[in-house]
């Protein structure tokens, strides 16, 4: 469990360098240098395209639309405009990081048509059994890493691989003892695995929020602005992703 320490270290890492760029930007920008501000910016990029690559292999999963219409370099030679038009607007270099994933946010879901709550899936998750789950399991394998997944992206680093840990879904001081007894049987593959599985089939919302707290390490605050909702609302379906996460947990491997 201890992976996940090293997974938050290097998103601060990221966040910090994504940050240390601004000024540059800024000053290439008065310039009116934009080959040396897109050089700059491309540096910081990769992220931001793991981020776009994840929310695309989702949106074609669900059959929002074909694996070949939409490219992550789609949306980054949009961003490059927006970053360069926009930069101004910010005013300080620590709100740089989360400005630019809401830019990019915004730019996907101008395209990405939200789906309608699906509640059948997470009313029920309490429900499966162990056979269920592992049956499932198998189907999302079989289904969704195969066909479906964006085979160009494959080799590129840029892909998205977010890995998943019991560190991210049990959090609270009195959910460590859960954690323990999950641990001493699972792998952290089989773990990954059950997460991602699970989070494709939640609600839109309450996987983006998930997604976005525990691998691009915004907190609930800033969540709440890139999605223009309310921090209550940003934080109730935060709860919601994490209860079903663990709810899921303990059915599928019979954990008491």
């Amino acid at each position: 469990m201890d992976t996940s320490f090293s997974h938050y270290k290097k998103q601060d890492v990221l966040r910090l360098r994504i940050e240390h760029a601004f000024q540059d930007l800024v000053t290439f920008k008065k310039e009116q240098n934009k080959d040396a501000f897109n050089r700059q910016l491309l540096k910081i990029l990769p992220e931001v395209k793991k981020y776009i690559n994840g929310r695309l292999n989702t949106a074609i999963r669900k059959g929002h639309f074909s694996k070949n219409k939409y490219k992550a370099d789609d949306f980054i030679d949009q961003l490059f405009i927006e970053v360069y038009d926009h930069i101004d607007e910010i005013k300080k270099e620590k709100d740089f990081y989360l400005w630019l994933f809401k830019k990019t946010n915004e730019l996907l879901e101008d395209i990405i048509v939200e789906e309608e709550f699906d509640n059948f899936f997470y009313k029920n998750i309490d429900t499966y059994s162990k056979p269920e789950w592992d049956e499932m399991a198998e189907n999302f394998s079989t289904d969704g890493d195969g066909d479906l997944v964006m085979l160009e992206e494959l080799d590129d680093s840029s892909y998205n691989h977010n890995d998943y840990t019991l560190n991210h879904v049990f959090i609270k001081d009195d959910e460590t003892e859960l954690a323990k007894q999950l641990d001493k049987s699972l792998h952290d593959d089989d773990v990954n695995k059950h997460i991602h599985m699970v989070l494709h089939n939640l609600p839109l919302p309450m996987r983006t929020v998930f997604e976005l707290a525990t691998q691009q390490h915004l907190n609930l605050e800033e969540i709440a602005q890139l999605k223009n909702i309310t921090h209550k609302d940003v934080e109730k379906l935060f709860n919601d992703a994490k209860k079903a996460l663990q709810i899921s947990l303990f059915n599928r491997y019979e954990i008491k």
